[in-house]
């Protein structure tokens, strides 16, 4: 008798853990008012989702009764209702910080997963958290949660004696279904109880099994709902004054309009017409000494909101498109530029994406940007002429991916930037697979990517391709992988790529816990290694080991560090500014150091300190990062980030020159032996009214300055050797200097309304002045320094609402 309960006993827990929960869903007609009260009388008639289980830290741990979780869902012709009741034995402690939308802060939270295919393959995410604020993303296994993404849903949470209450309204138009007579959704129920760190789901979520959007469970009972007209209008009208030491202080008026229109129940079109990026948040920009371009974040919305499908292949640096110009203007010996435009601006742009039921996914997106020209001034005659430095350009990107199997893809994508006249033309084709068995177990995935560039003066192609395999669920997982880049592969004209003309091996194993021990609640390591080798010669252009170590305690502190070794000399192809140039990189050993206390504390911090050694007399590096932060209360919090780096004897390019007076060509390359010292100081903070009007100020004061010591000259073995002839004055100083001070009000659903005051400066000069503080005032002095004083106003229309009032 005893072995059958035993056995009795393993049918449930396999049951439990491996079929997928049903939950039945009841049509209303009555009117539910979103007040957190769950007081209609329907709500009392549906089946109850609960019994959730842990997903992190204890994987597969059944909820507390005192803590447990109702969730009841009902539907209507227009949208899907969400009534949850959160039990919490200790109500009080309850957190609930508020923040802008889709900043959790420190909060409890709730969310609803809704994949309206069932497919396995994209998840609607929604949330609230306990002091009534909105989060909601696009979730996929293979790009994570995208909470560029936003919605237009209600929503309210309160606070109550027995813990709180959501009450959540999602219109149709924010999901995605298909037009079937009786539906069946995959959904899952997420709640994080803050103050412990703990995440339960109401399907469970096994985190040996590497995916997280095929672990839902069944929505039943949706019948006869029509996928409603998705068509929405977002005017904005904008008004800008600009004032600073050399012009007069003048004002400028904006308006646009986005239009979002659903072309079917898979396709949506978004068009931007006369876009306005004027409070973009602004770019941490750098003094760059390396051979290549600084990469910078996508702050513009329509360029992040939705934009998965375009991702694949890594062919999609969205900042080319209104970026700076691509030509610099010639100039004969008496003239110079006094005016050339830092961004091409842009007419319009205009997106399609979508993913039918079968699986496929199409995306379109197409941009246009202006002629730009430069001003250059004679300096005799006093006369300007403009040159054009960018001419009307097309930038358009497809991409066809097919998902198979729940967890598989491939993918054909194609990049194009097409310029009028003769300038450069760039395309880009491209076959990408994500491969997985059946129990995610194990992973195969690579690209094959071919470009053509056309220059009118020089046509070039190039290729460059991937393979790589991994083990992607247990404790112990392992990476394998291997990539070759062509010379001329070129992706620059839309996407962005550094080094070509190489191969590489790498590997890695790593291990992790699945369950808290006594010590931690999370623990992983990882070793990795990786060689790469200049493609015509074999040599070695990079290589490297590394060991590190990731824990959470269980008091939900971070601890980690790390561990690098460079073991052979690097040829370095790319420093020397030079074709078939290089210099030797010495050996190296590193390490870094992570803690970042729990933010739950009202007082929190983060310190990572780093440093390098080189196998080279007096050359090494070292930096800190210190980062701390503090919660007034619910509403007020500030951050501050001090970050300091040195290097000490950097060896770097600095000029190419001519010793060969018959030569015109330079023939020597010069490098400098400098110290090069960053320092950068940051300040964060918000005031949070309440869930929709937010208070925000951002700054930041960034110096650094490379002090060259001596000269060397590169020799053809790779070898710098001392070169005293050089003598000019190449030290580098930059210092800058951004402000950003807004306010935002979330008015109506999907409609805002932002102040913002920006102030900015910058200073670059070979002069160095060690002295910290005159640095900061003689910038904030500086003539230089600009203000901007703008209101934005952006107000959401849906057709549906619309039509209704007439």
């Amino acid at each position: 008798m005893k072995k059958c309960y035993f056995f009795y006993f393993l049918l449930f827990f396999a049951l439990g853990f491996g079929q997928k929960k049903s939950l039945q869903t009841k049509f209303t007609s009555e009117k539910i008012t979103l007040d957190g009260k769950l007081e209609e009388a329907i709500w009392q008639s549906v089946p109850i989702a609960t019994n959730f289980m842990m997903f992190q830290p204890d994987n597969g741990k059944a909820v507390a009764e005192n803590k447990r979780t109702e969730v009841r869902v009902l539907y209507d012709n227009e949208a899907l209702y969400i009534g949850a009741l959160l039990y919490d034995n200790e109500p009080d402690k309850i957190l609930r910080e508020i923040n802008k939308r889709d900043d959790f802060g420190t909060a409890d939270f709730f969310g609803i997963f809704v994949n309206g295919y069932n497919d396995g393959q994209q998840n609607f995410q929604f949330f609230i958290n306990a002091a009534d604020g909105q989060a909601d993303c696009l979730a996929t296994d293979s790009n994570g949660e995208d909470y560029s993404w936003d919605a237009v849903w209600d929503s309210k949470a309160i606070i109550t004696d027995f813990g709180w209450v959501v009450e959540m309204r999602i219109p149709y138009a924010a999901l995605r279904f298909s037009s079937e007579k009786i539906q069946t959704w995959g959904v899952n129920f997420f709640r994080e109880i803050r103050r412990d760190r703990e995440k339960y789901s109401w399907n469970f979520i096994d985190s040996k099994i590497g995916t997280f959007t095929q672990q839902n469970g069944v929505l039943e009972g949706i019948e006869n709902v029509k996928t409603p007209t998705r068509l929405f209008f977002l005017p904005y009208a904008s008004f800008y004054t600009y004032a600073n030491a050399n012009q007069k202080t003048y004002g400028e008026l904006k308006g646009g309009l986005d239009i979002k229109y659903g072309i079917n129940d898979a396709f949506t079109l978004d068009a931007m017409l006369i876009p306005d990026f004027g409070q973009t948040k602004y770019d941490d920009r750098i003094l760059n000494l390396s051979p290549f371009e600084q990469q910078f974040n996508e702050n513009r919305g329509f360029f992040t909101e939705g934009t998965n499908l375009f991702s694949k292949g890594n062919l999609f640096y969205s900042r080319r498109i209104g970026g700076p110009p691509s030509f610099s203007p010639d100039t004969m010996p008496d003239e110079e530029i006094i005016e050339n435009p830092n961004s091409a601006e842009l007419y319009n742009a205009t997106k399609i994406s979508g993913r039918t039921k079968g699986g496929l996914g199409i995306g379109y997106l197409n941009a246009v940007t202006k002629k730009t020209y430069a001003t250059i001034k004679n300096t005799s005659t006093q006369e300007t002429r403009a040159v054009l430095v960018e001419p009307l350009t097309n930038y358009n990107i497809l991409v066809f991916d097919q998902r198979f199997h729940k967890n598989s893809s491939v993918s054909l994508i194609n990049t194009n930037v097409t310029r009028n006249g003769s300038f450069r033309d760039g395309n880009v084709s491209a076959l990408v697979w994500d491969l997985n068995t059946t129990k995610n177990t194990y992973n195969l995935a690579g690209n094959f990517e071919y470009s053509y560039v056309n220059d009118f003066e020089e046509k070039k192609d190039g290729i460059n391709t991937t393979l790589d395999f991994s083990e992607t669920s247990g404790k112990y997982r392992y990476n394998l992988g291997a990539s070759m880049v062509s010379k001329d592969f070129d992706s620059n004209d839309l996407g962005i790529i550094f080094e070509t003309n190489y191969y590489n091996f790498y590997g890695s194993t790593s291990y992790r816990i699945l369950n808290p021990t006594k010590i931690f609640n999370s623990f992983n390591t990882n070793i990795n290694a990786y060689s790469q080798f200049q493609k015509e010669t074999g040599k070695v252009q990079g290589n490297q080991i590394n060991l590190n170590v990731n824990s959470t305690t269980k008091k939900n502190h971070y601890i980690g560090f790390g561990l690098q070794y460079r073991p052979v000399e690097n040829y370095n192809y790319y420093e020397p500014r030079t074709e078939g140039r290089y210099n030797i990189d010495p050996t190296r050993f590193g390490g870094w150091l992570g803690i970042s206390t729990n933010y739950n504390n009202k007082f929190a911090f983060d310190f990572n300190p780093n440093f390098t050694i080189l196998n080279e007399s007096g050359r090494n590096s070292i930096g800190i990062d210190f980062s701390p932060r503090y919660r007034f209360d619910d509403h007020l919090a500030l951050s501050y980030a001090f970050s300091f780096f040195k290097q000490n004897n950097n060896k770097g390019f600095t000029d190419s020159i001519n010793e060969d007076n018959n030569n015109a060509t330079p023939n020597t390359i010069i490098y400098a032996n400098r110290n090069v010292v960053t320092y950068t100081n940051s300040l964060n903070g918000k005031y949070s009214l309440n869930s929709k009007m937010n208070f925000d100020i951002s700054a930041r004061y960034y110096w650094s300055y490379t002090e060259n010591k001596n000269f060397l000259k590169l020799g053809n073995d790779g070898r710098l050797n001392p070169y005293d002839d050089y003598t000019e004055n190449k030290n580098q100083n930059l210092i800058s200097w951004n402000l950003d001070v807004s306010y935002n009000w979330w008015f109506a659903p999907g409609s805002q309304l932002t102040l913002l005051y920006r102030s900015n400066a910058a200073k670059y000069d070979n002069l160095i002045n060690k002295d910290f503080g005159n640095n900061y005032t003689s910038l904030l002095n500086n003539e230089d320094l600009s203000h901007v004083l703008s209101i934005s106003i952006k107000y959401f229309i849906d057709y549906n609402q619309v039509k209704n009032i007439f």
